[in-house]
Formats: structure tokens, C-alpha cells, sequence
């Protein structure tokens, strides 16, 4: 049920799900690559080649305000904002109806699909160095599995739906989910 409601909601969590949840980080990984390359393309589309100084500006603005133009930088900062941001808060404000649209179950497989072909396979030599160097181990080890947390008296909070869903102040932005502030202090009262 929290895995949405929809055909495309039960699909997209069943694959990024899978297994011990092999393709999340995988997803983020294909996700992350897929924002540079819209970094890239859409800097490259939105560059321009004019010489400042020539009385050619454009919207006639200074000459170093243009020269910033002509990298495109602005065009990045406009992936940012849209093909970053806007989704993220999307996603946390309506994840149910996030879930459910197909949109986001083809740019799941996409994501995937780049992770598999091996460009940012580097990523994972270097968390696994990170890992072994760190002594880095699951959240588990950390915070303990639900059961454990439960028989602390640690439990996870219940989200109230009227407050938590659909509104920037629930889920993440209410504050801490898990038991306490560091899930190691004691129950919040």
C-alpha cells in the first residue's frame, strides 16, 4: 500500500526495490549522470557566441555579463532548477502520485539502463575503498532494524496523513521519523 496504488506505483517500487535493494543506489547513480548530461546539453544549446565589445549584445546588456552568457552556465543553472529541484520537491511534497506516474517509472529504467552500461562504474571501486577505509557498515548496524528499535522503545513515528502527506512540512521536513533526534537518545515524548 505505500508502495502506491497504481500499476506503474507497484512496478516502479518492485524495481527499485529489488532484491536487497541493489537498484537504489544504482538509481542514483544513473540519476546523477543523467543531470550532467543535461548540464552539459543544455549548455551546450543555450551558449552563445557573441564578442562582447562589439556593440552586439544581446538584450544589450554589459560586456561581462555577456561574456558569462557565452559559456552557458546559465543554461545549467536552469537544468538545476527544473530538471533537479522541481522534481525533488515534487517527489517529497506528492510521493504516492509521484510513484504512480509512468513518467517515472521510464526515467527509472533509463537511470538503470545508464548505470548498467558501466560509465560511472568508478563510483562503486571508490565507495567500496570508502567502505573498507572507514569501517562504513548498513544502517542497521547503526540505528538497529525496526524490530530492535521497537523493542528499545524507539519505534518509528506514525505519519499523521492529513499533516505528513502532500505538504512540505511532513515527511522529511517534520523532523526526525526515527524514535529521537539520533535515534539513540531515548524515546521522544
Amino acid at each position: 500500500n505505500e508502495r502506491g496504488t497504481s500499476f506503474f506505483g507497484r512496478k516502479t517500487c518492485d524495481l527499485l526495490f529489488k532484491g536487497n535493494g541493489q537498484n537504489l543506489p544504482g538509481f542514483m547513480i544513473g540519476r546523477q549522470l543523467t543531470v550532467v548530461c543535461s548540464f552539459f546539453l543544455v549548455a551546450s544549446i543555450t551558449g552563445l557566441n557573441i564578442e562582447p565589445g562589439q556593440g552586439n549584445n544581446i538584450f544589450g546588456i554589459k560586456d561581462g555579463a555577456q561574456k558569462f552568457l557565452n559559456y552557458g552556465f546559465h543554461g545549467a543553472v536552469i537544468t538545476t532548477i527544473l530538471a533537479s529541484i522541481t522534481w525533488q520537491l515534487a517527489a517529497s511534497a506528492f510521493p504516492i502520485a509521484f510513484l504512480n506516474n509512468p513518467a517515472t517509472y521510464i526515467l527509472l529504467v533509463f537511470a538503470l539502463f545508464l548505470e548498467w552500461t558501466g560509465l560511472c562504474s568508478g563510483a562503486w571501486v571508490l565507495a567500496r575503498v570508502f567502505k573498507s577505509a572507514l569501517g562504513i557498515q548498513y544502517d542497521e548496524v547503526y540505528v538497529g532494524t525496526p524490530e530492535e528499535r521497537m523493542a528499545n522503545n524507539h519505534a518509528d513515528k506514525e505519519m499523521v496523513f492529513g499533516q505528513d502527506v502532500g505538504h512540505l512540512t511532513g515527511g522529511g521536513f517534520a523532523g526526525h521519523l526515527v524514535g529521537s533526534h539520533d535515534a539513540l537518545d531515548g524515546p521522544i515524548q
